[in-house]
């Protein structure tokens, strides 16, 4: 969860397109069910994460090396949004719920499905804008498969040419891939340079 230091502002409603201003504006929303309310973040100390300095486990390696797991991206995105949800404790309201499927259905939220034995065991997803994606959530089922989702997210976008990956903020879990913290300032040159990106996810 965010926190109620970095809040810049808050709302009542949401719509598609003032989600992706936010984003532009190095702002994320978080959804807030008792209060009816959504709030909007802005870190001082921002999580990202380097392409380039990913790291991948011995034990990681090994489950992706044996493949007892499937991978798509796209398509089930609905029910990678309701495993993030049914997480205790989570921001992901059933108002944010409805705008990130308006994102998805323009073409600006995607996500990556791990299935095992045929049912969707992890997946994350995010939002997309020029050579940034700013991962939201990710869920697991079956131990280590949203590691796998990560991987294979991390993959994606390193093939297809992104600049950014946010993950919003560093914690000591996301630090064993390669997740690091800057400062807002860096942040903001970062997001400069990937939004005027050209990148298809």
């Amino acid at each position: 969860m965010g926190s109620v230091t970095d809040i810049v502002k808050v709302t009542a409603t949401l719509n598609a397109e003032v989600v992706l201003a936010g984003y532009r504006q190095a702002m994320f929303p978080m959804g807030y069910d008792r209060r009816g309310v959504i709030t909007w973040h802005r870190p001082r100390w921002r999580g990202v994460l380097p392409l380039e300095r990913f790291h991948v486990s011995r034990s990681l390696e090994r489950t992706l090396k044996l493949g007892r797991f499937s991978v798509t991206f796209d398509r089930d995105f609905a029910g990678v949004v309701e495993g993030c949800a049914a997480r205790p404790d989570v921001w992901i309201t059933d108002e944010l719920k409805r705008v990130y499927g308006e994102l998805y259905s323009m073409g600006h939220a995607h996500s990556v499905e791990v299935w095992v034995d045929g049912a969707l065991a992890a997946g994350t997803y995010g939002v997309h804008l020029g050579g940034a994606f700013f991962a939201e959530s990710k869920f697991h089922r079956v131990r280590d498969m949203s590691k796998v989702a990560l991987a294979h997210l991390v993959g994606r976008l390193r093939e297809r040419g992104f600049a950014l990956l946010d993950v919003q903020y560093w914690t000591e879990h996301l630090s064993q891939f390669g997740v690091m913290e800057i400062s807002g300032r860096e942040y903001d040159v970062r997001l400069k340079h990937a939004l005027a990106m050209e990148c298809r996810f």
